[in-house]
């Protein structure tokens, strides 16, 4: 099969064989999974028909294993029932009141397909608010123009945004009072690669309402994963907005803004909307996995897995100082630091080899669907690989 048609290999940047096992120094990267055919639970099948173990998991887009049985049911449904019309949905307004029963900071709350566009929204809304265009980030926040440099972006764009440092209070400070009243919004994601401390969740909290900015939290991967209402709910304190996505649908395409009501009403002054925002699909597929959140112990079970799966990881970096330099990452996401690029493209080709994908950056993310005795094998898998990698060091 030709790729030349899609270029980049593929449209999911994350998902390029070379960002997954390595460069392959200019060359086709061979020998690892390149075409996914299916996937079930934490499993997933590659175009050979060869079955892996899974800590990918959709880039942290599915917590409760791939092709949850009553999240498809409930997606069966809603395509039964047409996916998309000429009236917005009933389900829209159902599933907007049960996250805000179980997320009580989203006053009021926008869906739409992507993260990328819904922090973008969320900035849309923080510069209507305030009146002002300074930005200031920390982590990563999608690809458009507002949190991005390179080419094809105008300068003038890029000029508007800044990046605060994670956990730095002094430095957080400085900046968010640098700024001032210039400063409309602060969009951070509150982990990154290590867990935030208090002070400095606290401080952010305290300085944007110092300087009359908008606070928001982009919880694209924390939400549904350290707890439903994400890092907000874990650590108590709370955003003005924040924004959800990736496993708040299990693997269905949907994100949303949210938040306080007063800066929500900013939808009235400006323009967010999409013509699939509300297909049936996606909001059905939500609804089950907050069902199931609800009535199960889905972040408990993630914590527990990614406990057990990080403290391995930490007995391995003991053992194999040579190849793992360090673990990154919380419980729920986690991943090793290497020595280098050559052995995190070795580890990541060895387990590929051996029924297993682990991921050589952040994340490697657990589902419902793993068990302690996956856990423990791929620990042994991972074990194996870097003996081997330390015979060649």
């Amino acid at each position: 099969m030709s790729d030349w048609r899609v270029p980049g290999f593929t449209s999911t940047g994350s998902k390029r064989p070379d960002a997954l096992f390595g460069p392959a120094g200019g060359e086709a990267v061979t020998g690892v999974p390149t075409r996914m055919t299916r996937a079930a639970g934490c499993r997933v099948w590659d175009a050979e028909g060869r079955e892996y173990v899974d800590y990918v998991m959709a880039l942290g887009a599915v917590a409760l294993g791939y092709g949850h049985p009553e999240v498809n049911r409930a997606a069966e449904r809603a395509i039964a029932a047409g996916v998309a019309g000429p009236l917005p949905p009933l389900l829209e307004e159902q599933l907007a009141d049960a996250l805000a029963m179980r997320i009580p900071w989203l006053e009021q709350m926008r869906f739409l397909k992507t993260g990328a566009e819904a922090v973008a929204a969320a900035v849309r809304l923080a510069r209507v608010a305030t009146g002002r265009e300074r930005v200031l980030g920390c982590g990563y926040h999608g690809w458009l123009d507002w949190s991005q440099g390179g080419e094809g972006i105008p300068a003038a764009t890029r000029a508007l945004y800044g990046e605060i440092p994670f956990n730095d209070v002094d430095g957080t400070r400085r900046l968010i009072r640098e700024a001032g009243d210039r400063l409309a919004v602060v969009v951070v994601e509150p982990v990154v690669v290590i867990e935030p401390t208090r002070e400095w969740l606290e401080l952010l909290r305290a300085e944007t309402t110092r300087v009359g900015a908008v606070l928001v939290f982009d919880e694209i991967k924390t939400a549904f994963r350290l707890a439903i209402g994400g890092a907000a709910e874990r650590y108590g304190v709370r955003p003005d907005l924040a924004v959800l996505g990736k496993a708040m649908a299990n693997g269905f395409p949907l994100a949303l803004v949210g938040g306080r009501a007063d800066l929500m009403a900013g939808v009235a002054r400006t323009w967010i909307s999409s013509t699939l925002a509300t297909e049936s699909v996606a909001l059905a597929a939500a609804q089950a996995t907050l069902e199931v959140f609800a009535h199960e112990d889905v972040c408990g079970h993630l914590h527990r897995m990614g406990t057990r799966l990080l403290h391995g990881l930490h007995r391995l970096h003991h053992k194999h100082g040579d190849v793992v330099t360090g673990v990154g990452g919380i419980a729920e996401m986690c991943f090793l630091h290497f020595a280098s690029e050559d052995m995190s493209r070795n580890v990541a080709r060895g387990c590929a080899a051996r029924g297993l994908l682990f991921k050589r950056t952040a994340y490697n993310f657990v589902s419902m669907a793993h068990e302690e005795v996956t856990v423990d094998r791929t620990l042994d898998i991972l074990d194996e690989v870097l003996g081997a990698a330390d015979e060649h060091a």
